[in-house]
């Protein structure tokens, strides 16, 4: 009997059963690929939040465990997927100017955001008032990391390509039956496919639709990520990446022309260079009406759980994650209070 079923492969499963492999815990990885949001996801890292100039939760704790966690795998892999590329925040006025320098006198983030004000850096980037640079930022190629790791999964026999049939699980009350296997758990990691779970689809998971495009810009020639109304992020070979949509009331996975000409609206205020647009794709992330992630264990099934709704920012919270979970369930501590979902059924009364 495996300790672990792990439905998803995106960014949360795969932390979560790297966890597994790191304390030689047994389990198998069973997805679908139905649910792409990894896959076409922007990458970007970044402990602040920029629209509002304060800092994202717990982010000390994540980047402490997210960069040692990355460069593990990216050795075990062989492959490279963490690149450390600061992000400089273009302001829109002399007011965006003092609000940044008010924000770095904060001591949770004086760390994060430089006090120096940068001017004309990039020829082709329209910066009448400066940037500010955030430190302790970079790009994760998710997709490359997740697709390596599947790979790996398939060599060592921990992987099957199949479409989870919630109607096949049954639950016991110390175990799980899937496909005539026992398993002590079930981790259900499946992104904005929460909804077709009769589990935990009453959980606050909402989704937002983001689209982006990779455009090639020969005279852009900027080496690090543009944040404004979208973010320009360098991938190589003079192309960006340029993102990102937000739409709550498409749940489909399908880019859309709307969604197009917004980004590049958007984008002819920022650049005066020319460029071609060489792809658009979209996906729906997972985020949470509360923006905190969907993380434990079913009010009513002790061996049911879920770890979800890492919404924008799931490459900093994935492994944070997966370690919270993995030593709720077999170490038995807590979980941190803002992301438990007992949360919820507390409010439902359910428990």
């Amino acid at each position: 009997m495996k300790d672990f079923l792990i439905i998803g492969s995106g960014i949360a499963g795969t932390c979560f059963a790297e966890f597994c492999l790191h304390n030689n815990t047994s389990f198998l990885v069973l997805d679908d690929n139905s649910q792409p949001s990894s896959k076409i996801a922007g990458g970007l890292y970044n402990p602040v939040v920029l629209k509002r100039f304060s800092e994202v939760w717990k982010a000390k704790e994540q980047l402490a465990l997210a960069f040692p966690f990355y460069k593990a795998l990216e050795d075990k892999l062989h492959i490279t997927v963490d690149y450390k590329i600061p992000i400089y925040r273009r302001f829109a006025s002399v007011e965006e100017q003092n609000d940044w320098f008010a924000a770095a006198d904060k001591p949770s983030l004086s760390s994060f955001l430089s006090t120096q004000l940068i001017q004309d850096q990039y020829l082709s980037v329209n910066a009448t008032f400066g940037y500010g640079e955030v430190l302790h930022t970079g790009y994760l190629d998710v997709k490359a990391l997740v697709t390596s790791y599947v790979s790996y999964l398939k060599t060592i026999d921990l992987f099957l390509s199949d479409r989870f049939d919630y109607s096949a699980l049954e639950i016991k009350d110390d175990f799980v039956i899937y496909n005539k296997e026992k398993f002590k758990n079930v981790v259900f990691a499946e992104g904005f496919g929460l909804h077709a779970n009769p589990y935990f689809n009453d959980l606050p998971l909402d989704g937002t639709k983001g689209e982006l495009l990779i455009i090639d810009a020969p005279n852009l020639q900027i080496d690090v990520t543009i944040k404004s109304s979208i973010f320009i992020l360098p991938i190589g070979n003079n192309k960006y990446k340029v993102g990102a949509t937000y739409d709550w009331n498409d749940k489909t996975n399908l880019p859309t022309e709307a969604g197009k000409i917004e980004l590049l609206e958007k984008l002819n205020e920022i650049i005066t260079c020319e460029y071609k647009v060489i792809e658009h794709f979209a996906g729906v992330r997972p985020t949470v009406k509360d923006r905190r992630p969907l993380v434990g264990t079913h009010y009513k099934y002790k061996n049911v759980h879920v770890l979800n709704g890492l919404g924008t920012r799931g490459v900093m919270l994935a492994p944070f994650l997966a370690k919270q979970l993995f030593h709720h369930v077999v170490l038995g501590e807590s979980l941190e209070k803002e992301i438990d979902i007992i949360r919820i059924y507390k409010k439902r009364n359910l428990i």
